[in-house]
């Protein structure tokens, strides 16, 4: 499916789902994961063996149990991220930063890669997936693209209404992230973005590595540490630790931690595991599917071992789609209205969906040596 759908359909309801706030629903999903009794005792691999390299960029991961989801005093956080349940992680290599816009580069020099918001748009293809009689569309729109954001001119009337700050625009893509005539050129250590799920796989697929489970993420975001942030539980400091929107969202941006937009990887500390920008910079696709309901179900079936996430995808407030769950927030992350640069916070994201800020970090596990 192509990128004109978001407009549409009300794509950008991707977009909110991905950014703003999300409330209950009632519906249940299905789940898998491999599950034990929270008594048995379980053998996790915790430390990291000898004989195997650690993969070039990568840190060990330790394995482990802890409580997934929100902490009990946070109070910011949403409705599908509660209850918290416990799950044990065996050990992984996990990437100390975003993939960059050099490294993926690489990946299409070698592969010849073409990602989705640059393909051309198939109206057979769309029409498919699009209410019985849509209209087509004129010619000049059904090109390539994918979504930034526009600072609005003026106050918002609500936060619910997302189009105020995010614009359809032909011709943006990783190689051209603001859009015609800008490039990547001198940003070589930025995160790239306007990556589809699909893009990230292919280049999982050629680098040998894969995407984070969620509980794989989000173990590693905590640094082995009961905290709601990566640096501790003072929201004070978050603009020391991570790039996120200070000041009035969508309007106004002080730039307190130093940057409006994406920055460079590596610009604020790492936790305590040595991975950068867990919190803020831009969202991280996960492999899981997102379904609001999971964690409601997830409460009654002890403790999960290595678990994948429900097995279908649920969001009423999305756009019909499939969402895949994300981490982590983004340098749009603002305490009125996202909030994400908690540890525990989820979002989701259509798997044809390429945003001005979602990225990919990688993982390897040991089954992959």
């Amino acid at each position: 499916m192509k990128f004109y759908n978001k407009i549409l359909l009300g794509s950008c309801l991707a977009v909110l789902a991905s950014c703003g706030p999300n409330s209950e629903n009632k519906d249940q999903g299905n789940q898998e994961s491999s599950q034990a009794p929270s008594n048995q005792e379980i053998e996790l691999i915790t430390d990291y063996p000898s004989g195997i390299e650690i993969p070039e960029g990568m840190v060990w991961i330790p394995g482990g149990k802890f409580l997934q989801g929100a902490k009990q005093a946070d109070e910011l956080a949403l409705d599908q991220e509660k209850p918290a349940h416990p799950v044990a992680v065996d050990g992984f290599f996990m990437k100390t930063t975003e993939v960059t816009n050099r490294e993926f580069q690489e990946f299409v020099r070698e592969t010849g890669y073409v990602t989705l918001a640059e393909r051309p748009i198939d109206w057979e293809e769309l029409k498919q997936q699009l209410p019985p009689g849509t209209p087509k569309p004129h010619d000049s729109l059904l090109q390539p693209g994918s979504l930034l954001f526009k600072k609005p001119n003026t106050a918002i009337t609500s936060h619910h209404d997302f189009l105020q700050w995010w614009e359809w625009k032909i011709g943006a893509n990783w190689q051209q992230p603001e859009g015609p005539g800008s490039s990547i050129e001198g940003k070589e250590n930025y995160p790239v973005v306007h990556i589809a799920y699909e893009d990230a796989l292919a280049y999982c697929q050629w680098s040998g590595t894969r995407l984070p489970t969620e509980a794989e993420w989000e173990l590693a975001a905590g640094g082995g540490l009961d905290h709601t942030f990566t640096w501790g539980d003072d929201i004070s400091l978050l603009a020391e630790h991570a790039n996120t929107w200070n000041g009035t969202f969508p309007v106004e941006n002080t730039k307190l931690d130093g940057f409006e937009g994406v920055a460079p990887v590596k610009t604020y500390p790492p936790n305590s595991l040595g991975l950068y920008d867990m919190a803020g910079n831009v969202w991280e696709l996960t492999s899981d599917w997102l379904n609001v309901q999971y964690y409601q179900q997830a409460k009654d079936e002890g403790l999960q071992v290595n678990p994948t996430g429900a097995k279908t995808a649920y969001n009423p407030h999305g756009p019909g789609q499939p969402e895949k769950v994300i981490k982590g927030g983004s340098y749009l992350c603002n305490a009125s209205y996202c909030a994400s640069f908690r540890v525990s916070a989820r979002m989701g994201t259509t798997t044809d969906s390429s945003l001005e800020h979602v990225g990919f970090r990688t993982v390897k596990s040991l089954d992959m040596f």
